[in-house]
């Protein structure tokens, strides 16, 4: 279980970007950018993907056998 991400205020931010930008370098931990209370943006460390585009989407990608099989138990009604 993660903890949640610590949260500041948008003028908090603003008032303390270049320490919080060190605090997410140094411990890792993401923290969330509130406007009047509500999450906006996640501040956190940059992490590089080097894998290739076709083997980070390896394993994403489902078979769909039968396009026209019905989905789910309902019907669907038809429009004219």
């Amino acid at each position: 279980m993660t903890m949640p991400a610590e949260q500041v205020s948008k003028s908090q931010f603003k008032a303390k970007a270049l320490e919080i930008f060190r605090q997410v370098e140094t411990s890792g931990e993401s923290i969330i950018v509130t406007d009047k209370g509500r999450p906006t943006i996640e501040v956190r460390r940059y992490k590089a993907d080097k894998r290739s585009p076709l083997e980070r989407l390896r394993g994403s990608v489902i078979e769909l056998s039968d396009p026209f099989e019905l989905v789910g138990e309902e019907e669907w009604e038809i429009l004219d």
